[in-house]
Parts: structure tokens; C-alpha cells; sequence
């Protein structure tokens, strides 16, 4: 099921890409349909429990997957293709299957301008391929390339399908992650020359890698995560890339992409350098805080529909990051659910704004108003997804924010306390941008013609992400029944 849940996307990318252009239409179909066989193999892996959900004990190492597949690669560099599935990457694995097929399914009935649907659905399928790859890999070299294979198929996307900047949008997008990669590179060969192995199984809780080593590693890791995340001040080619990327394109690259960044730190940052994160905790933060405030304070002065919503993911990102800053069983499970809340809330977010930008031809707030009047349903949606991105109980929005409040209180000390305020102040200020939005938008007399119907390919990508963000607001047992025991390791190991 492992390997499955790799080839069928990779394969389907090599037969959609080999089908003639005349059958244009055809090939996203079957793109859809590869789409739809990756989540039965990702279903299955739910239920393939080869050591259990629950059998995790503190102090031990917290990858202990629930079913693994380990062969043979490169003998003699002592690299195995080593893939497994645990509490910790299983929803981030699920969710990537999820929206890949709604946006495969999406790309049906709309095609942006740029090029052939064809070659667009071909390139989402590759984008799946490396990002299940990373959140599978338990090879810290094989998590790095899977990391990269994502880099070139985005640029793509943006660069091929996206707005009137969508060129320079992309080689800003490149130029980061370059940068970010490269750091990584490094501190993947440090801890694996190091420690004489690459397997991140034996690496977690630290391999006896030496303190100076640790902190070194955390520190390029740290950046490197930062710039795929995004976080503060790492995050100006977010608003660009989002901005100009099709819909489909910024769907996956908020849903999912991003989530690769706070993976890693939470599955190599916190798991394989422990002491470099206990080190850094107080930094992370600070930074953390200041995200989410600058990232509120910008999205108050927005005034382009996508870009409101693509700014909104770095105060989002801040309140994951002092999730995982506390190094609290409460703050990395609400890093946790606070990665998937996201990747359902914004997904849905940025369908929606590129449908209100497809029927009223522009995203700017201030000729967007009336929408309730002139597309009630749509307005509807539009008002859900911004009241649950903004943090209201009862949606998925809201336990990871409140929680890693709680879990910075929770640590205790006049740092954490402050930072505790200061995340709250930003919840607040959350809500007020989105409100602005929403009465901007949806109130007022209407100045732009707005088509008032939902499509049915439309309500196919939506109704799922609506379903899902009540239900995991509902019951966050959903996304974090399976999290106890690898959190209680990893923060087992800690110092």
C-alpha cells in the first residue's frame, strides 16, 4: 500500500503526459481517476496497523510506524528506500489525497488560460507524488529529494497557468525555495555524516549526535522550514505565488505545500535535534508571535481578495509554529490539527475566490460588494469559510489557535505569557480582518455582476472541505485520535 500510494500518481503523470492532445479532455478525466485509485491504498493504510495506533511508550523513539516498507537503495552509502506511515503524517498524507483529487476533479470543467488542461493535471499528480513522498520518507536523504521533486512542477503551474505576473511570481517562488533547499541539504548531510546513518527511525531523539552538532543542525533546518512554510520573515513569495497562481494551483499550494515546512520541523527539527529545538524554542517563539501579529495587521490593509486570504496563512503558520515552539504535548497536537484545519479552511478559501474572480472578472474588495444579493449561496460559503479560518468553536479552526495559546500559558514563564497575550491579541484582530472581509464583500449595494449559480464540479471540490471543517471542529478526535502516543514520545525525548 505504501508503494501504491507513490506509483499510481507517478504513473498516472507518465500516461496522461503520453496521451495525444486531442484527447485533452480525456486525459483529466483519467487524471481524476488516478487521482481517486491514490486514496484507496491511503484508506487502507488507516487500517494496516502492523504495531498499533496506541503502542508508543515514552522515552522510546517516536517513528514507530504502522506499517513500513525498507529496501535496499544505495548499499554502499548506507541509504535504504525506507517508507512508513504513523499518527503524526497519516492525516497530512490523507488530506494531500483529498484535495489532489478535488483539484484533479476541478481541472474537469475548468481550465485556466496558460496552457492545455492536460499537461496542468499532469503536473498536479507530480506535485502529489513528492508531497506524499515527503510526509512517507523515513530516510532523511530520501525525505530531502522527495522535499525538491515538488519545486519545479509548482513553478510550473504558476508560471504556465497563473496571472498577468505570474512569471515573476514563480522565479520568486524558486529563488526561496532554492535557498531553503540548500540549507537543508545541508544540515541533512551534517546529521547523516555524523551519525553514520540516514534512517530517521534511528535518528529520532538525538542518536548521540553531540550538543554543538544539534544545534548547528536545528539551526538549518529551521530555515529551510521556514522558507517552505512560510513563516515570518521568511513569507514574501507567499502573496505573490498565491496571488498569480491558478486556483487549483494555490489550492495545493495552501492545503498541502506548506504543511511540508511544519512537518519537517516537527518530524526532523524536533524528532532528530532535539536539543537544537530546546535551544531555539524561545526564538521560534518570538518569531511565532510576530507572524501572527504582522501577518493580522497586513491582512487588515489588504485589499485583493487572494492576497487577504494569502497573508491570512502566515498569522495561521505563527500559531502553528509557537504550537511547536512550546515543545508541549499540547502545543505540537495543536500544531497538528492546526496543519490540517488549515490545509481544509484555506483550500476552500482560495476555490472560493477564484470562483467569485472568474464570475466578477477582478479581486479587488472594494468592487466585490453586494455578493449576498447578487449570489446568495456563494456568499453563504464564503461567510463559512471565513468565520471557521478565523478561529469560532465548533470549526477546525478553532483548536489548533486556542490550544497553542493554551500550551504557551501552559509552559509557563514571563516569555511564554507574553507570547500567550500577544497570539491572542492577533486571534482577535484575526477575526476583525475577516469581518472587514466579509463586509466588503458580501454586504453593501452590488457593483460587479456575479453568475449566481454553483456548478456541480464546484459543489464536488467544495461540499467535502465544508463537511470535513465541521467535522473535525465537531470532533477533533478526527485528526488527533492517532497523535497521542508519537507526540508523547517525541516530547519524551526532550531535555
Amino acid at each position: 500500500m505504501l508503494a501504491a500510494t507513490l506509483l499510481l500518481p507517478a504513473l498516472g503523470a507518465v500516461v496522461i503526459a503520453l496521451l495525444p492532445a486531442r484527447l485533452d479532455r480525456a486525459a483529466r478525466i483519467a487524471a481524476t481517476g488516478f487521482a481517486a485509485g491514490t486514496l484507496v491504498p491511503i484508506v487502507v493504510l488507516a487500517f494496516a496497523r502492523d504495531a498499533g495506533w496506541m503502542s508508543y511508550e515514552a522515552g522510546t523513539p517516536a517513528v514507530r510506524p504502522w506499517t513500513e516498507l525498507d529496501l535496499t537503495w544505495v548499499p554502499a552509502l548506507h541509504l535504504d528506500f525506507h517508507l512508513g506511515v504513523d499518527g503524526v503524517s497519516y492525516p497530512l498524507v490523507a488530506l494531500t489525497g483529498l484535495l489532489t483529487l478535488l483539484c484533479c476533479a476541478y481541472t474537469v470543467w475548468h481550465v485556466p488560460e496558460g496552457g492545455t488542461g492536460r499537461t496542468l493535471a499532469a503536473l498536479l499528480l507530480v506535485l502529489e507524488t513528492g508531497i506524499l513522498g515527503t510526509f512517507l520518507a523515513l530516510d532523511l536523504v530520501l525525505f530531502f529529494l522527495f522535499f525538491e521533486v515538488v519545486l519545479l512542477p509548482m513553478y510550473a503551474v504558476i508560471a504556465g497557468w497563473g496571472g498577468e505576473e505570474r512569471r515573476r511570481a514563480a522565479r520568486k517562488f524558486v529563488l526561496y525555495t532554492l535557498f531553503g533547499s540548500v540549507l537543508l541539504l545541508l544540515g541533512v548531510v551534517t546529521v547523516a555524516v555524523t551519525a553514520g546513518t540516514a534512517d530517521l527511525v534511528t535518528l529520532t531523539g538525538g542518536a548521540d549526535l553531540s550538543r554543538t552538532t544539534q544545534y548547528a543542525a536545528f539551526g538549518l533546518f529551521a530555515v529551510a522550514f521556514a522558507v517552505k512554510a512560510p513563516l515570518w520573515p521568511l513569507h514574501t513569495w507567499l502573496p505573490d505565488a498565491h496571488t498569480q497562481a491558478p486556483t487549483v494551483g494555490s489550492v495545493i499550494l495552501a492545503g498541502v505545500l506548506l504543511k511540508m515546512g511544519t512537518y519537517g520541523l516537527i518530524r526532523v527539527g524536533v524528532g532528530v535535534v532535539p536539543l537544537g529545538a530546546a535551544w531555539a524554542a524561545p526564538a521560534l517563539g518570538i518569531l511565532a508571535a510576530a507572524a501572527i501579529l504582522a501577518g493580522a495587521l497586513i491582512c487588515l490593509r489588504q485589499t485583493e481578495l487572494k492576497r487577504l486570504i494569502a497573508y491570512s496563512s502566515v498569522g495561521h503558520m505563527g500559531f502553528v509554529l509557537l504550537g511547536i515552539a512550546t515543545l508541549t504535548a499540547t502545543g505540537l497536537q495543536a500544531a497538528l490539527i492546526g496543519n490540517i484545519a488549515h490545509g481544509l479552511i484555506t483550500g476552500l478559501l482560495f476555490f472560493l475566490a477564484g470562483a467569485i474572480k472568474d464570475r466578477a472578472h477582478t479581486g479587488e474588495l472594494t468592487d466585490l460588494g453586494g455578493l449576498r444579493e447578487t449570489a446568495p449561496r456563494l456568499a453563504a460559503l464564503l461567510g463559512f469559510a471565513a468565520i471557521a479560518s478565523l478561529g469560532l468553536p465548533g470549526l477546525a479552526g478553532f483548536w489548533g489557535e486556542a490550544f497553542a495559546v493554551v500550551a504557551a500559558v501552559q509552559r509557563g514563564g514571563g516569555l511564554w505569557l507574553t507570547l500567550a497575550v500577544i497570539a491572542a491579541i492577533g486571534g482577535a484582530l484575526t477575526a476583525a480582518y475577516f469581518l472587514r472581509l466579509l463586509r466588503k464583500v458580501t454586504h453593501g449595494p452590488a457593483t460587479a455582476p456575479v453568475a449566481p449559480g454553483i456548478t456541480g464540479a464546484e459543489w464536488f471540490a467544495w461540499a467535502p472541505l465544508v463537511a470535513l471543517t465541521l467535522a473535525v471542529g465537531l470532533v477533533p478526535a478526527l485528526a488527533l485520535a492517532a497523535t497521542e502516543g508519537p507526540v508523547a514520545s517525541l516530547t519524551g525525548v526532550l531535555p
